[in-house]
């Protein structure tokens, strides 16, 4: 039995993976023999792992016609933006309230790593790295981390799930020079400073700036 959720878990964090990094097409079908094929596992894992990430909203189980990728909208991106700018703005201003060195010097070290981390996968330029996806994560994680509020962090990381996938289609698209590592330094400075005004405006038009540029691209 352990041996059997060990694979669903490695399953499912591979899945979880190629559909945030959109290598899994939003919209695709997801045919369970071809994925425990190229996993060698069993079918069985692989529709459990489909059904964990149904519950997180990244696929689709439709009746009679199995599982698929959850498509994207223009519509859809504009509601998840709004929502993950009033709730990540929440848990920010209850982190900035309740933070102590520790979680200062964790935001520091995020930001450090992320400065780090390579932006583009070495072997595709227009590509974000899945290096730099796990740091960035890392550092919006740090930035909230002392946010007292359990259901706001929960409603938070589903916001995030969701809004991962259209900043990964974002990369490509991106036809100014967008200098997103200074972004993140300044709301970590903000954040630092205790300057929730400042940190919500620099949050709001880090969120938005993705949004736009999906949006214009169309």
């Amino acid at each position: 039995m352990a041996g059997q959720m060990s694979l669903t878990y490695e399953a499912y964090q591979r899945l979880r993976a190629d559909l945030l990094a959109c290598r899994l097409q939003p919209g695709a079908v997801l045919r369970i023999s071809e994925i425990a094929g190229r996993m060698s596992v069993s079918p069985g894992v692989v529709r459990e792992a489909l059904s964990r990430l149904t519950a997180d909203g990244l696929v689709i189980a439709e009746p009679q016609r199995g599982f698929r990728v959850t498509p994207i909208s223009e519509a859809d991106l504009e509601d998840v933006t709004v929502a993950r700018c009033e709730i990540e703005i929440q848990c920010a201003r209850r982190a900035l309230a309740a933070g102590d060195v520790d979680w200062e010097t964790g935001v520091v070290s995020a930001l450090h790593r992320l400065s780090r981390t390579p932006f583009h996968a070495h072997d595709d330029p227009i590509r974000a790295a899945d290096e730099f996806a796990t740091a960035h994560a890392g550092f919006h994680d740090a930035l909230v981390a002392a946010c007292d509020n359990r259901w706001f962090l929960k409603l938070r990381e589903i916001l995030y799930v969701q809004s991962e996938r259209y900043r990964r289609l974002s990369v490509p698209l991106t036809n100014f020079d967008r200098d997103a590592l200074q972004e993140h330094r300044d709301i970590a400075d903000a954040a630092l400073a205790r300057d929730a005004v400042r940190l919500a405006a620099l949050l709001t038009d880090h969120l938005q700036t993705t949004t736009r540029i999906l949006l214009d691209s169309g």
